[in-house]
């Protein structure tokens, strides 16, 4: 059974230049202890979807025009902002992005990290500050008593994702969600940072939703795979399903521009063009102007195409053109 279940979710951008789509008619779930993988390039929607759930878009511009995502019977769409609080920090917590700009430069770790227990569990004093010292050691961070009174620039990068990861794991989430943690870190400590999620996921039994634009740290870490582009889902399967047999010529182009696919001396392989702008979204398929894998002469261009099951349990648009 689901424990996030999310249904047609749309997000919007009401700008002064129009209105940006850049979530249109999103669907998926979440299983509890699985990772889902939301992957594609910068702009595809990835983040935006995830935020919506959680009530940090921005509003106005920002505006959810339609959709449901249950979480545990409760949706987190029309639940109202008190109720989504007593959710958000507690049951689900978030990992962003770039730890610099997450943490607050002039609060020291400690406040940090014991104020979700201040706001959620109403725990305060002594036993807080062993509640946060205990959760830095466990993300692996040496001689956590001294380290929790520093301040976040005293930290390495490194150091500081850890700390991001202790901060949304303290209040023993059911889901987690990893906006790129590993994003301009080095491959060394991006490893040490994937295996500790994949660690308290094992021994908490969290949901994890991993939001990246890198294909090989999808196969280390995700159980399913959803593919975005243009706001939308283009594809969807479980992992390994979706690595030996990928539909969709966006997943193909995605998978084929891994470095490690190519041979020694080969031309990296690049998607030509760029996405296209969701201020004025094409009519039909919107991967049509850059695919050269599949047969874009035949691709749809009066509607965009819509998700359906291709085979058991594997998703994809039905656009004959990237299916070729």
């Amino acid at each position: 059974m689901a424990l996030l279940d999310v249904r047609h979710l749309t997000t919007r951008f009401h700008t002064r230049n129009g209105v940006v789509h850049a979530v249109e008619d999103v669907s998926f779930s979440v299983e509890p202890g699985k990772t889902l993988g939301i992957v594609g390039e910068s702009g595809s929607g990835k983040s935006v979807s995830c935020y919506s759930l959680l009530g940090l878009i921005p509003q106005p511009p920002g505006r959810i025009h339609s959709g449901t995502a249950v979480f545990d019977g409760v949706d987190l769409l029309s639940c109202g902002e008190k109720a989504l609080r007593g959710i958000r920090g507690k049951r689900i917590s978030m990992i962003f992005q770039d730890p610099m700009t997450s943490l607050n430069p002039y609060m020291r770790i400690q406040e940090q990290l014991t104020e979700p227990l201040e706001i959620h569990e109403r725990m305060r004093g002594k036993a807080a500050y062993h509640r946060a010292v205990e959760a830095l050691a466990e993300v692996g961070i040496p001689d956590p008593e001294k380290r929790i009174t520093a301040y976040p620039h005293e930290f390495s990068g490194g150091m500081r994702q850890r700390v991001m990861i202790a901060m949304a794991l303290i209040t023993r989430p059911e889901l987690l969600i990893c906006d790129e943690p590993t994003t301009a870190l080095d491959v060394t400590v991006q490893k040490q940072v994937l295996d500790l999620i994949r660690e308290r996921q094992r021994k908490l039994g969290t949901a994890v939703i991993f939001i990246t634009h890198d294909l090989e740290v999808v196969s280390q870490v995700c159980d399913n795979v959803n593919v975005m582009y243009a706001g939308r889902i283009v594809e969807s399967a479980p992992k390994q399903e979706l690595f030996k047999r990928p539909l969709h010529a966006y997943t193909r182009s995605l998978l084929q521009s891994i470095p490690a696919r190519h041979r020694k001396g080969e031309p990296l392989y690049t998607i030509p063009g760029l996405p296209p702008d969701m201020s004025d979204p094409p009519p039909g398929c919107a991967f049509h102007p850059r695919n050269r894998i599949g047969k874009p002469e035949l691709c749809i261009t009066d509607r965009p195409p819509e998700l359906a099951e291709i085979k058991p349990g594997h998703y994809a648009q039905k656009c004959p053109g990237c299916l070729a």
